[in-house]
This record gives C-alpha cells, sequence and structure tokens, in this order.
C-alpha cells in the first residue's frame, strides 16, 4: 500500500487552515448561540468545525484511498490528525499570545467554545482535537460506504444540519397551526432539534433518500406503460395538486417567508428574460437592471400621489397600476430595442461592456439633477399607491362568509393589494405567463433562430437568419419581462430609488441564469430559489450569509458545472466535453471528411 503523503498532508493542512478561518473571523463565537440538538453542546458553531472535519475525512478517503477500506481509513486519520493539531495549536496560541490586538474575535469565550467548556486546558484542547480526528474518519467511512448507504447517510446528516440551523423559523411556522403544532413540539426543543426529534429527521430523510434511489425508475417504467387516458389523467392530477399547493403556500407559511417568495419571484421574471438573451441567443447582457428600473419608474411616475409624475394632468384620473403594468412593459421593450440597435456587430465581453455602460447610463440619469424634476433625483419617487381590485367589496358582500375568506387570499378587506402575500399571487400570474411564453418561444422558429445565433453567428447567417430581428426581438422581449418585474417591484415597495438598481442585481439574475441551467426554463427557478431565496432564509446570520453563500456557490459550480437542473442542450454539451480524450503532445486530431 503506497500513500500519497503530499495530498493527505493537503488535506490536513487544508482542513487546520479552514478550522482558523471560521474561528478568527468569528463564526464559531457568532453562531454558537444556535443549538443543533438541545440538551447537548453540539452547538452550530461546533457543528461548523466538526462539519468541516467530517467534510475533509470525506474528500480525504475519496480522492486518495480510491475505494480501498485501509487506504481510506489511515488517510482520513492522518488527514484529521493534522487537523485536529493545527486546531489545538490555535487554541494555545490565542490562551498564551495576544493576538487579539490583530484578530478581535480570538477572544476567551473562542477558546471556552474550542475547548468544549472544559477547565483544564489540556482536556478541552484533546476534546476539540479528538473531535476533529474522529469527524475525519467518519467522512471517511462515509466515503468508502456502498453507494446507496452514502446517498441515505448524507441525505440524514444534512437534513439534521438544516434543520438544526433553521429550527427557530421552522418552529414558526409549524406552530400557525394546531396540526403542525404538535410535530413542532416533538422535533424541536427549547435550543434546536430534541434527541429523538433528530433521530426521526435523520430516519425519515436518510428512508426518503433511499426510497427515491431504488424506486425511480421503477416508478417512470410504471407510468409509461400505463394507458395514455391514465397517463392524461395522471398528469392533469398533478397539475390540479401544483396549483393547489401554490395557491395555499402563503397562507400556510406566513409574511415573512411569503415576502422571500415575492422577491424570488421578481428575480424569476429578471431571470426568464435573461435567459432568452443569454442562455438562447447567447447575448451576455450586464446590464439588465436597467430594464428593471425602466418598468419600475414608469409605474412609479404613472401612479404615485406625489409631486412628481402625472399628478395634476388630464391623464391622472385614468393612470392606475393596471393601466401603468402594459405601458411599463412596452416602455421596457422598446429601450430593449433601443439598446439593441448600436450593438447589433458586437460580440462577448465588447457586448458585456456595452450593457454595462447602458446600465451605467440609466443609474446617472436618475441621479442627476437635471432629470431631478421629474424623476426625484436620489429622493427617489414616494407615495406610490397599492393595487386596488375594484368592487371587490360589493361582491364580497354577495358572496357566503367561506367565499369571502377565500377571495380575501388574494386581496384584502378593502379592496387592495398590499401584503406580501397578495403580492405573492401577482408574481406566481406574471412567472407563469412569462414562463409561458418563454417555452413557446423557445420551441418555436425564433428560438431555434437564437440558439443557431449562439453557437455561431457567422453560420446562421449563413443560413438564412436574420440575424438583425432575431438580436432585436431577444433585447426588447428580455427587456419587456424585466420591465414587468420592475412594475410589480415598484408597487410592492411603495416607493422608488436609485440605490435600488444597483449592479449587483444584473450580477445576481445572470447568476441565477448560468448556476440554475443556461437555456432551462425549470433552472432559472431553481437557480432564483437558490441565489435568492436561499441568503434570505439566512438573514438571520448577519453578515456570514454572504459568506456561506459564496462557498456554496463555488462547490456547486466545481459539482455540477452545467447547473443545478440543465436544458437538454447544455447537458448533451457538457456531457461530450467530459467524454472527448486529451489529445497527447505531437499528434493532431483528425479531420472529418
Amino acid at each position: 500500500m503506497t500513500l500519497n503523503w503530499k495530498q493527505v498532508g493537503q488535506y490536513g493542512f487544508i482542513m487546520g487552515i479552514a478550522v482558523w478561518y471560521v474561528s478568527l473571523v468569528g463564526m464559531v463565537e457568532t453562531f454558537d448561540s444556535r443549538g443543533i440538538i438541545d440538551g447537548t453542546m453540539l452547538t452550530l458553531g461546533r457543528a461548523l468545525l466538526l462539519t468541516i472535519g467530517l467534510g475533509m475525512g470525506y474528500v480525504t478517503a475519496w480522492k486518495v484511498a480510491k475505494g480501498n477500506w485501509a487506504t481510506g481509513l489511515i488517510t482520513s486519520l492522518i488527514s484529521g490528525i493534522i487537523g485536529g493539531v493545527m486546531a489545538a495549536l490555535l487554541v494555545i496560541i490565542i490562551d498564551t499570545t495576544n493576538i487579539r490586538a490583530m484578530f478581535v474575535n480570538a477572544s476567551p469565550a473562542l477558546v471556552e467554545i474550542l475547548t468544549f467548556d472544559q477547565e483544564s486546558l489540556a482536556v478541552g484542547l484533546m476534546m476539540l482535537a479528538g473531535s476533529l480526528i474522529a469527524c475525519s474518519v467518519a467522512g471517511g467511512v462515509i466515503a468508502l460506504l456502498p453507494h446507496l448507504i452514502r446517498r441515505a447517510v448524507i441525505s440524514g446528516l444534512l437534513a439534521v444540519l438544516l434543520m438544526g440551523m433553521l429550527g427557530e423559523l421552522l418552529t414558526v411556522v409549524l406552530n400557525r397551526f394546531d396540526l403542525t403544532e404538535a410535530l413542532a413540539d416533538f422535533l424541536y426543543g427549547r435550543n434546536g432539534l430534541s434527541v429523538i426529534g433528530a433521530i426521526s429527521v435523520f430516519i425519515f430523510f436518510a428512508a426518503v433518500s433511499t426510497l427515491w434511489a431504488t424506486q425511480k425508475e421503477k416508478m417512470q417504467s410504471g407510468v409509461e406503460n400505463l394507458p395514455a387516458t391514465q397517463r392524461r389523467a395522471l398528469s392533469w392530477g398533478l397539475i390540479v395538486v401544483s396549483v393547489l399547493f401554490l395557491i395555499l403556500l402563503p397562507q400556510a407559511v406566513g409574511p415573512y417567508i411569503s415576502q422571500i417568495l415575492v422577491l424570488v419571484g421578481l428575480y424569476a421574471m429578471m431571470g426568464l428574460g435573461l435567459n432568452i438573451e443569454i442562455g438562447l441567443a447567447g447575448l451576455l447582457d450586464l446590464g439588465f437592471v436597467g430594464f428593471f428600473a425602466i418598468g419600475a419608474y414608469t409605474v412609479a411616475l404613472m401612479t404615485t400621489t406625489g409631486e412628481l409624475g402625472v399628478s395634476g394632468t388630464a391623464i391622472a384620473d385614468y393612470s392606475n397600476f393596471w393601466v401603468a403594468i402594459p405601458i411599463a412593459v412596452a416602455v421596457s421593450a422598446f429601450a430593449g430595442v433601443f439598446l439593441g440597435i448600436p450593438v447589433l456587430r458586437m460580440r462577448g465581453d465588447y457586448l458585456a461592456i456595452v450593457t454595462l455602460g447602458f446600465a451605467e447610463i440609466i443609474r446617472i440619469l436618475v441621479l442627476s439633477d437635471f432629470l431631478r424634476p421629474i424623476l426625484g433625483g436620489a429622493q427617489g419617487v414616494l407615495n406610490i399607491p397599492k393595487p386596488a381590485v375594484a368592487y371587490v367589496n360589493q361582491i364580497a358582500n354577495q358572496l357566503p362568509f367561506y367565499f369571502q375568506s377565500v377571495l380575501f387570499f388574494f386581496v384584502s378587506t378593502d379592496g387592495r393589494i398590499k401584503d406580501p402575500a397578495h403580492f405573492y399571487y401577482i408574481i406566481l400570474i406574471g412567472c407563469t405567463l412569462i414562463g409561458f411564453v418563454a417555452y413557446r418561444l423557445q420551441y418555436a422558429r425564433i428560438g431555434r433562430n437564437w440558439m443557431a445565433i449562439r453557437e455561431d453567428e457567422d453560420v446562421a447567417e449563413a443560413m438564412g437568419i436574420n440575424l438583425i430581428a432575431s438580436k432585436l426581438l431577444a433585447f426588447g422581449i428580455g427587456a419587456a419581462f424585466a420591465g414587468l418585474s420592475g412594475a410589480i417591484f415598484a408597487a410592492q415597495v411603495g416607493s422608488v430609488f436609485p440605490h435600488s438598481f444597483g449592479l449587483i442585481v444584473s450580477i445576481n439574475v445572470v447568476s441565477l441564469v448560468i448556476i440554475g441551467g443556461s437555456g432551462s426554463i425549470p433552472g432559472v427557478i431553481v437557480g432564483s430559489l437558490v441565489l435568492v431565496g436561499l441568503p434570505e432564509l439566512l438573514r438571520e446570520f448577519a453578515e456570514y450569509r454572504l459568506l456561506i453563500y459564496g462557498a456554496l456557490l463555488i462547490v456547486m459550480m466545481l459539482v455540477r458545472p452545467e447547473g443545478l437542473w440543465p436544458s437538454d442542450t447544455v447537458r448533451r454539451e457538457m456531457q461530450s466535453d467530459e467524454d472527448v480524450e486529451p489529445v497527447p503532445v505531437g499528434q493532431t486530431v483528425p479531420r472529418s471528411v
């Protein structure tokens, strides 16, 4: 048995550096107040350290052992010893030297956390090093298990960690109803999951993962073998269940998560628009936030009751949210075509730079003193009224009480759409409409034209595709979708400020399209949930949420570079790239005739 000592040492050193980093930046001490399992010493801060040990032990055995149990156990043990010694060395340095002048988080409280609150420093160091070594070996064992068992164990551990980390939020959601309140009492204690709850969560998610892995193909083949009428009935049944789930979701999760869903929906609408430009037509647009701002300001100026906009003019009596929506979409589409005209011959990085400049021009114009009498400058546009639904009270008074309750799912009792749950339904309708249009366009002739342009503009033009019309249509449709998102955003917030439309919005939209899966409509939705919803759920972890968010993005791009839910075309391209063997130096690839 020959070990790659250098590689094993590198993984152990990485483990130690990771422990040093999360400790010295303050993550361990900040997270220590949150318990994972109630009544135990396993807090979120310590769980972070143990997860590092478990993960690096897994990676060490996976990369070095190649399925050999003896090699895997030895390498994960050595890696854990190196990481444990480095962690113990950190405690000794903090305890014996004054490094807090440089690292403010190297406090006595951190030492107590790392040494598991032991009075004896030696005992605490042994517990710290021993726990990291044990976790590293456990990670190596998990990596060497058969695939099915390994998948079940990882699923169970991740479920326990996530449900313990989000315990406060999940408890609030479960306590909204009497039926789920008993479940919350069973799963959670005062500070984290109860011991029985943690075991139950682990077993449940491990079992679900196993059943899905073993029964997935059987279920698919069973559905495919059904008669056409039964398959159609099953499809419609799933559609009805999905619609009911989406309708009842905001009533079940409460206002906070409803607000997160609203934000996810706004980015999903923008992502569906940018997916046409990047995913289908291959037009890298970094100024997409400009169209979002145009839609928001159009609705703001048409509906505000303040000094700006159309108030006091002849059209003020006819300007409301429902009238302003199509106008905002049309203005944004016109702006997209207007931007597309001067950049028709630009490609790649140059196109990205020009569109980035367009977004900056929009931001500077909005902030300028020249347009301040019209757009409000840095003060923005205030007093944007909430959308009103006419005759709601009259209709409600004619309905039985039960139907009135259902009606007020979608609108408040005063006939206005103002709560996050109410805007959720508007955004749900908008996402459904945009998704349907995007789906139809993707598989229509114009969609094939866009994909041909993405692959090679010169070949597409030689085949008779009108590049000018196709590109302008992509810019216009994508901008229209962003304008619709901005219009709803303005009404939901009630005010519009220039600082709400920074470059980071465009970067987030581009990221969710790529990470979700370029060219994939479901991928855009999944990307929005991961890139927008997850950081909002982690908002209670203060500034460290973006650090966690960035780390997850790096891991995802290494594990699934094609995206979370890629289109069939992108999946085939990525698989073909992986299947191509490298050509040895000095040889050439034979050309096909």
